[in-house]
């Protein structure tokens, strides 16, 4: 007999900033948690760090009674500081990222003049490969390797969910671009292929919604509805045609605005600079290190 999926309850945090989602994925029965890619606020223009999100997601854990037991990024994000490292000094729960993330962190720090960083994935609490398996309470998990956006990204299927970050979208928005150091076209089209074959009812939870046409935000729809109404995928009959599209569209795309700020927080799971002889924190922002990137 067929074992029942069971279905978490997830929460959506959506973050205007950086038209980021950040999700709880919690067990009904035991109370138990996962925290999806959450984000520490920046703003580059003052340079100001705050805790905003982070702490929304602290106060919806505290009036639901719940556990946190995992703090789980999908990947190394270009848009947003991780909140990984400040919500772990706040709960306790294990950080994990795909195991991947090395060779992220190899290319990155050549990139930052950075050799003494340990680009060996210490810096969270476990690097999940393909397959593997994990609990939040009484519910099942376990992970798909879906690269193409980075080297790294990760899909977490927990019960009937799918968080699949840039992978995917929402159908009206598409796909995710394959332009940073690292990505593939090709390699994204079989991530999305790996991902539409799951089964039609299957919850897609995306990372991040930039509301096309100024309709309200959105993050959750499903394989089914993906497989017909995907913008880029619908459109696109074969893998050429896609790495067409996805490298034609990706040459009038800027780069993100923190990009190289964010990563040199983010392969380092989620930590800030520390503070120098003066007490101050310092970004370092490297200059031309990203060739061709098209301008605002």
């Amino acid at each position: 007999m067929k074992e029942a999926v069971l279905k978490p309850d997830v929460h959506a945090f959506f973050d205007k900033r950086t038209s980021s989602v950040q999700y709880i994925v919690s067990d009904p029965a035991t109370k138990h948690c996962a925290i999806i890619d959450p984000v520490l606020d920046f703003d580059e223009k003052s340079g100001s760090t705050a805790t905003f999100n982070a702490d929304q997601i602290l106060q919806y854990v505290d009036a639901n009674g719940l556990k946190v037991e995992w703090i789980l990024d999908t990947h190394p994000h270009a848009d947003h500081f991780s909140a990984a490292q400040y919500l772990k000094s706040k709960t306790g729960a294990q950080t994990a990222i795909g195991d991947r993330i090395v060779e992220v962190q190899e290319l990155w720090k050549r990139v930052y003049n950075w050799p003494d960083f340990p680009a060996d994935g210490s810096q969270w609490d476990r690097l999940f490969r393909a397959g593997d398996r994990f609990n939040i309470g009484a519910l099942a998990g376990h992970v798909m390797f879906s690269p193409g956006h980075t080297l790294a990204s990760i899909t977490y299927v927990i019960g009937d969910a799918a968080f699949v970050h840039d992978t995917m979208f929402m159908p009206d928005s598409g796909t995710a671009r394959t332009d940073f150091p690292g990505g593939s076209a090709q390699q994204l089209w079989q991530s999305i292929q790996a991902i539409v074959a799951l089964p039609d009812a299957t919850r897609i939870f995306v990372g991040h919604d930039y509301q096309p046409g100024g309709r309200e935000p959105l993050w959750e729809t499903t394989v089914a509805g993906q497989k017909s109404g995907n913008t880029h995928v619908s459109k696109c009959a074969t893998e050429t045609e896609f790495i067409a599209m996805r490298t034609a569209r990706d040459k009038t795309l800027p780069m993100p605005r923190l990009i190289l700020a964010a990563l040199q927080v983010n392969i380092n799971g989620g930590r800030l600079p520390p503070a120098e002889a003066n007490g101050k924190r310092y970004l370092k922002i490297p200059l031309d290190a990203l060739n061709g990137a098209k301008w605002d």
